[in-house]
């Protein structure tokens, strides 16, 4: 085809369409460090508080005006916080506010803190596209780590014990009346130590195989003052051991581990006859097409850039992906053993399912 024909075939409208999307996540991109440096250097909290010019923000901050100039007119363009052009001053929102709050529901800087994980990994994942070797969790920046606990855990605050457990037939009860649980994929620990701290009567193992989160997740359980209830353990989802659990939970883990079938008949072996695991997995469809939507492409490249990565540096290699879908999920449950697979309750990003045998 001549340039001439390739001219005459572009739809011009559609071209200038998709040159703003690419801007719009260029933006996006460049803006994610900034993202970071206001969480860090507590800009935003100090926004949260008072209508601020930039030298009054860099004196309670500590930092320097130039640069605080700067950050605050792009975080303004970005729509992350408020700007006043009659004062040229800046402040939050309660909206704002809400969702940068790292205790709130959302704490959107976690996120961003695995976006940023995800633009360090870049140099290693092109080896991996092309060799085809998987990449472990262990392997990626840090950033990745503690930007998860804070971004799930939000999410788990917010749904955990008000919704998601209630929503499991018995499940609240169960815990109430005292319960030995296993929270397989447990990370920094966050769910396990909500639950822990919801249903003081039942006893709780956090399992991992990456003793950088577990170690982590021995402190914050040391500082919470539940270390009766609490302890964690080194193993895979696998070959974990233990006595009959009554429950299991699996938190946002099971598509990245290599071996989902083995895991799950593991569980379903050390699961008591009366025993439930509860699995909580992002929302998506059975089909590629029912995920082309806003959730799925942070969850696609999410996948693409951890989960994938991840199951393909374990034994088997069965990488489900981020967006499996519950038909995919359910037919693993079943080869297991499982005989009963329901879902208890959805929310926009997540699908919390019900297992027994």
């Amino acid at each position: 085809m001549t340039a001439q024909e390739i001219e005459t075939t572009i739809d011009e409208g559609a071209v200038n369409e998709l040159l703003g999307k690419f801007v719009n996540d260029m933006g996006a991109s460049m803006n994610t460090p900034l993202m970071i440096i206001g969480s860090e250097l507590g800009l935003y909290r100090a926004l949260a508080q008072a209508e601020l010019t930039t030298a009054e923000l860099a004196e309670a901050t500590g930092t320097a005006e130039r640069y605080v100039r700067e950050w605050a007119r792009a975080s303004a363009a970005n729509g992350w916080v408020s700007y006043d052009p009659a004062t040229d001053r800046y402040t939050l929102t309660p909206e704002q506010a809400l969702l940068l709050d790292e205790n709130g529901p959302a704490d959107i800087v976690g996120g961003f803190s695995v976006v940023l994980a995800a633009v360090k990994a870049v140099p290693r994942l092109i080896e991996a596209f092309r060799s085809g070797e998987g990449v472990g969790w262990h392997e990626h920046d840090a950033s990745l780590f503690h930007g998860t606990a804070r971004f799930f855990g939000a999410g788990y605050r917010t749904n955990l014990i008000q919704s998601w457990i209630p929503a499991v037939d018995g499940l609240g009860k169960k815990l109430a009346k005292g319960a030995f649980v296993a929270d397989i994929g447990c990370g920094h620990g966050v769910s396990t130590m909500l639950m822990a701290e919801a249903f003081p009567a039942s006893s709780f193992v956090g399992i991992d195989y990456h003793e950088e989160s577990l170690e982590a997740a021995r402190k914050l359980t040391h500082e919470r003052g539940l270390e009766d209830r609490v302890r964690f353990m080194r193993a895979s989802a696998s070959d974990f051991a233990g006595a009959k659990y009554d429950v299991v939970t699996l938190f946002d883990c099971l598509h990245d581990l290599g071996d989902p079938l083995g895991a799950l008949t593991q569980i379903r072996k050390n699961l008591a006859p009366d025993g439930v695991l509860m699995i909580v997995e992002p929302r998506a469809g059975d089909s590629v097409a029912e995920n082309l939507n806003p959730v799925g492409r942070l969850y696609y490249a999410s996948s693409t850039m951890f989960c994938t990565p991840n199951a393909l540096s374990q034994e088997v290699g069965h990488a489900l992906g981020a967006q499996a879908g519950q038909a995919a999920i359910r037919e693993l449950a079943e080869k297991a053993g499982f005989s009963k697979f329901r879902v208890a309750t959805e929310t926009p990003f997540n699908v919390i399912l019900e297992v027994r045998a």
